[in-house]
């Protein structure tokens, strides 16, 4: 298959820091600026401006066919990254049109640096000696996107890699109806040296998958493996059933054909615990979160139940690291904060309204307990810190009215999809959307 090396782009989009001095704003023509929020209706002669000393770093990506969902990949650069340029891996699946080829695409973004935060008023000249050092000192700095591609049967629903031993493995669900396992080596020899792509794109290489799953009958988007037990897997499927997967020797799985049963609608969603090796949580079209003990039978399997979670369909939640905390959110546009000790009495411990369109991916910062982001179909990441409150004492300001929680609200992605933040480099957050890939790192976390 054809790799693709090519430049990202670091241009700025319509971004907003709500609760910084150097906020998004919105400019006109007499030079005048306010807080912008979404869903405010731009006057005449008014226009969005990012202001880039909100980011410590911003770049976007474009992989052609859009990637709706990805996972980033652990690698061997270390943890807690914080010198620029910046590398990072990550695996995603396309959904292309109706008749074109998907692919799995391993991608390799590096020489990611820091936002510039100076600029030179227009007033002041340069001379041609310093614009051709600033044009050199633009093209160091120009950061790459290199690509590897799979073949892959149906459209990707959706993608999730782990480390198994020292390889990187990924399982995706696809639209025909099957689950299917990838062993990224060799992609991932291609885009980490020039020769082996070069014999990678001539070969038109296109590893096959080493197992698949074709158990569930029908299409799904449920998909996390487990991050104490390395392979093992639960995948849920449209039509209620959950199945989980245990490795074996030679690099297969065991999936038990019995499913695991309590949902009365679509799995739109999986999560291991992080803490505790046969526990895991679902969410459903069915409004309700499930928490289960995989070691019972699949019948028996359902320990805890938050009925009527949502008003709406659940389709996304993410167990915390650290804390006995769950965030979900739905198509209601809610996001809530779920405390695993006062489950039982379906009340969450916190719940915010300021995403106008379904939530469509949430996820709590690895690095800091209180942190999670979450995007919507309202086209906003929004960042929020639950050790935020409001004080009371505090007098009337100009400030946008907002919850005090909220951190940052990132825009400029059309249909995000699905967010990550970068375990080994803090801060850092990826997105993609049907508009593309974007990378960066707000000044609030």
């Amino acid at each position: 298959m054809a790799d693709d090396k090519q430049e990202m782009s670091d241009d700025s989009a319509d971004e907003m820091d709500v609760n910084s001095d150097d906020e998004d704003i919105m400019e006109e023509d007499t030079e005048e600026s306010k807080v912008y929020l979404p869903g405010e209706t731009l006057k005449d002669g008014e226009q969005l401006v990012c202001d880039e000393s909100a980011y410590v770093m911003y770049h976007q990506a474009q992989t052609g066919a859009p990637c709706l969902s990805f996972d980033i990949l652990h690698d061997s650069f270390g943890d807690k990254r914080e010198n620029f340029p910046l590398t990072c891996y990550t695996v995603s699946g396309t959904q292309g049109e109706r008749g074109h080829t998907n692919h799995v695409i391993v991608m390799k973004m590096s020489n990611l640096h820091r936002t510039s935060k100076e600029q030179k008023p227009d007033t002041e000249e340069e001379s041609d000696e310093e614009s051709d050092e600033d044009d050199d000192d633009d093209e160091e700095k120009t950061p790459e996107l290199e690509t590897a591609l799979m073949k892959h049967t149906g459209c990707v629903n959706r993608i999730r890699a782990t480390t198994i031993g020292e390889k990187s493995i990924a399982a995706s669900w696809s639209e025909v109806g099957k689950v299917y396992i990838w062993d990224l080596t060799r992609p991932l020899q291609a885009v980490n040296d020039s020769g082996i792509m070069a014999i990678y794109t001539r070969n038109e290489e296109s590893p096959p998958p080493v197992f698949s799953f074709s158990g569930h009958q029908t299409e799904g988007y449920a998909v996390d493996w487990s991050p104490i037990s390395p392979g093992r897997l639960a995948t849920g499927d449209c039509t209620k059933n959950i199945h989980v997967w245990n490795p074996q020797q030679g690099g297969s799985w065991h999936v038990d054909q019995r499913p695991f049963k309590g949902h009365t609608s679509s799995v739109e969603d999986i999560q291991w615990s992080p803490n505790e090796d046969n526990v895991f949580a679902s969410c459903s079209v069915d409004k309700s979160i499930r928490v289960w003990d995989a070691r019972q039978s699949p019948s028996k399997a359902c320990m805890l139940t938050a009925s009527d979670a949502h008003d709406r369909d659940i389709n996304v939640i993410h167990w915390n690291n650290n804390e006995p905390y769950i965030v979900s959110g739905g198509d209601d546009g809610m996001v809530k904060v779920w405390d695993l000790r006062l489950f039982q009495s379906g009340k969450s411990v916190a719940a915010f309204k300021h995403h106008t369109a379904p939530i469509t991916s949430l996820e709590w910062n690895p690095n800091d307990s209180s942190v999670f982001a979450a995007s919507g179909s309202d086209d906003q990441i929004t960042v929020w810190d639950l050790g935020v409150e409001k004080d009371s004492s505090e007098q009337q300001s100009s400030e946008p009215d907002v919850p005090p929680q909220l951190l940052f609200i990132h825009q400029g992605q059309t249909d995000i999809k699905e967010l990550h933040w970068h375990a080994q480099l803090p801060g850092v957050i990826i997105s993609t959307a049907h508009s593309g890939f974007n990378v960066f790192r707000t000044i609030s976390v």
